[in-house]
């Protein structure tokens, strides 16, 4: 039995997961409430999941399980020192979004340089039309060529946001573990303190650790350009909530682009959530059609390798 416990956000309308039902019984539920899982669960020996959480508690009690594929690239909502003591497979889906992620990146510092959409309202309102010259502009618009852009995590998805920004004519620099003689030539590393220095735009793409959880707070900001864009589209917790509003507010940051906050849905009175300067999409950047279908491919393609006696992307 195969039972898919969050399904909707991956797969809104279910169509992609057919293939499944010629492997076992199929049981898609939209959204699972951690109360719900051990109910919903009990008969299943192939679980899927995407943000359910399947900790030791549940583990323990889903007797029949033998197989969890996580549906994202992360993994921290399994248990998995209580997983592989139980003999349970678990796998994850590697670099489905990297491009469209990388996408999403460059679609929020364009917002903030070039206002597209404010341009676009204005013009719904009239003003364009009323105006007595050719050109009407009411915001300053910035060239990104020549600007310094930073990167903390060169993984697959800082890699291809730093060869976006080079070809914007960026001079790149990160902070990474990867060795200086690693990186592409137009990349050149810096110490942590000297990419804040230097970034006028900064982009988070490094794993969530207990030692990058709030690696962007007070004091790092402190250390940021006061025109700099702070751009997360990691992993909500890798920035102070808090700290960054601050900022915005005292003029001491020019603008943070996010698609993931510390708590998702945001909690009511996030104070980022009214800061005129922080542009917050709901968590969409991985959500590409195109990377949807990859997504589901690759995870369904893990659950006939597992099967098979062969499992891939085990984690």
């Amino acid at each position: 039995m195969i039972v898919i416990l969050d399904g909707y956000t991956t797969n809104p309308d279910g169509h992609m997961w057919k293939p499944l039902e010629e492997i076992g019984q199929l049981t898609v539920y939209d959204r699972t409430r951690p109360e719900e899982v051990i109910m919903r669960a009990k008969d299943a020996e192939i679980i899927l999941t995407n943000k359910v959480c399947l900790r030791k508690q549940e583990i323990e009690q889903l007797s029949k399980l033998r197989y969890i594929g996580v549906l994202a690239t992360g993994y921290n909502v399994i248990d998995l020192e209580a997983a592989r003591k139980h003999g349970i497979t678990v796998t994850n889906v590697p670099a489905y979004s990297t491009e469209s992620v990388a996408q999403m990146v460059f679609s929020h510092l364009l917002t903030v340089t070039n206002h597209t959409e404010h341009y676009a309202i204005q013009n719904r309102a009239g003003k364009w039309t009323n105006s007595p010259d050719f050109s009407y502009c009411d915001t300053p618009l910035t060239e990104l060529a020549g600007k310094t852009f930073g990167i903390i995590g060169l993984g697959n998805i800082g890699q291809r946001v730093a060869a976006i920004a080079h070809a914007f004519g960026m001079n790149v620099i990160a902070y990474t573990s990867k060795t200086a003689e690693a990186l592409p030539s137009y990349i050149e590393k810096r110490t942590l303190d000297g990419l804040l220095a230097e970034s006028d735009v900064l982009s988070l793409h490094c794993p969530l650790t207990p030692d990058t959880k709030y690696l962007i707070n007070y004091q790092t900001l402190q250390k940021m350009k006061s025109s700099a864009i702070l751009i997360n589209t990691g992993r909500g917790p890798l920035v102070n909530d808090l700290d960054v509003a601050d900022a915005l507010n005292s003029n001491h940051l020019q603008a943070f682009c996010a698609d993931v906050l510390t708590e998702e849905p945001p909690i009511f009175g996030n104070p980022l959530l009214e800061c005129e300067n922080a542009y917050i999409t709901p968590h969409i950047a991985w959500a590409s059609n195109e990377a949807r279908i990859r997504l589901a491919d690759v995870a369904i393609n893990n659950v006939r390798a597992f099967i098979e006696g062969n499992p891939q992307n085990v984690v």
